[in-house]
């Protein structure tokens, strides 16, 4: 039986040239490069210069991953971009990719689920794609979370950074069995119940001001191992594959202990996890796109491997993906 699926044909990633080694932190801060190591894996991260937007980091992402599907942005029918941190309230920081990549026609819209933003646009992409509402999208997770930041706050300051990731969706032609090219399931999940474990303290409504990160950490931790888990066993499930199946873990790349628990919890070896965690740190929306680009650019990821991604942010929100590269 023929099927539609959303194809993965185009990558790009794109980092700040300002480096922050966790040395950095000890000038202002109680902490130590072995400290920020042995509980988060973390090593560096990039912060992005003065008057860099999340809009210029998922520009340049964008670009990359156009050139890599050898497409231009007039191809495109629609970019689905996740952050947590808009160059704007409104509107979009994704009609401004728009704009700055000279795409006159489809359209463009944010998506807002921290972390996990990526995974809720991928789906959406999907979604529209199998609906045959839109036959190519410019998914982007793109972040600035710098800009967000307590640095006064050791518990927070040192595990995020920035960046932009971004793959191109197109409409394919699949069989409808599990060895088909694309995605071939999402799962997507969310409880406000746990909004106090991870937010920012402020916004529009509340305070009138922007705010910076606040987390329980302890408490993420425990969430994260148990949702993470639970969400890509349900998406290997409807994707009718099994954890023996799966070349790679894409995980989100929050915390190298949440990655290694996580992984045990599904019986999956390290040697199948993408990392990148200790290069880029905890890069929200962006950190699962930049993961995939940076694995597919150094020949970790080949066509035809089968990818599992999965992922968990503020809200709580938390979901997980299946695709054929």
């Amino acid at each position: 039986m023929s099927v539609i699926r959303a194809v993965a044909v185009g990558y790009g990633h794109y980092l700040p040239k300002r480096v922050v080694e966790n040395a950095e932190f000890e000038e202002s801060l109680d902490t130590s490069d072995e400290w920020i190591r042995a509980r988060t894996g973390i090593e560096r991260r990039h912060f992005a210069a003065d008057g860099e937007l999340t809009s210029d980091l998922a520009f340049e992402a964008s670009k990359a991953a156009l050139e890599n599907a050898g497409l231009e942005a007039s191809d495109l029918d629609a970019i689905v971009l996740a952050t947590a941190t808009p160059d704007q309230t409104f509107p979009s920081t994704a009609t401004k990719l728009q704009h700055a990549l000279k795409m006159k026609g489809g359209f463009a819209f944010d998506i807002q689920a921290v972390c996990a933003g990526f995974i809720f646009a991928l789906s959406t992409a999907n979604s529209m794609i199998l609906s045959g509402q839109a036959k190519r999208v410019l998914v982007v997770g793109a972040e600035t979370f710098s800009r967000i930041l307590d640095m006064k706050d050791r518990g927070t300051c040192v595990l995020f950074g920035d960046g932009a990731g971004a793959l191109i969706l197109e409409a394919q032609e699949g069989t409808g069995e599990s060895a088909d090219r694309g995605i071939l399931s999402t799962d997507l999940n969310s409880d406000g119940a746990y909004n106090d474990l991870l937010y920012v303290d402020g916004g529009v409504s509340s305070t009138q001001s922007t705010g910076v990160l606040r987390m329980q950490g302890q408490e993420v931790f425990k969430h994260a191992v148990s949702k993470l888990a639970a969400t890509g066993e349900t998406a290997m499930q409807a994707a009718g594959v099994t954890a023996e199946d799966i070349d790679w873990i894409v995980p989100h790349q929050a915390n190298l202990r949440i990655i290694k628990r996580t992984a045990q919890k599904m019986g999956v070896s390290m040697d199948k996890v993408v990392q990148t965690v200790q290069d880029h740190g905890n890069t929200s929306a962006a950190s699962i796109p930049l993961a995939l680009s940076v694995a597919a650019a150094n020949g970790q990821i080949k066509r035809g491997d089968l990818l599992l991604m999965e992922a968990i942010g503020g809200g709580l929100a938390w979901g997980a993906a299946t695709l054929r590269w």
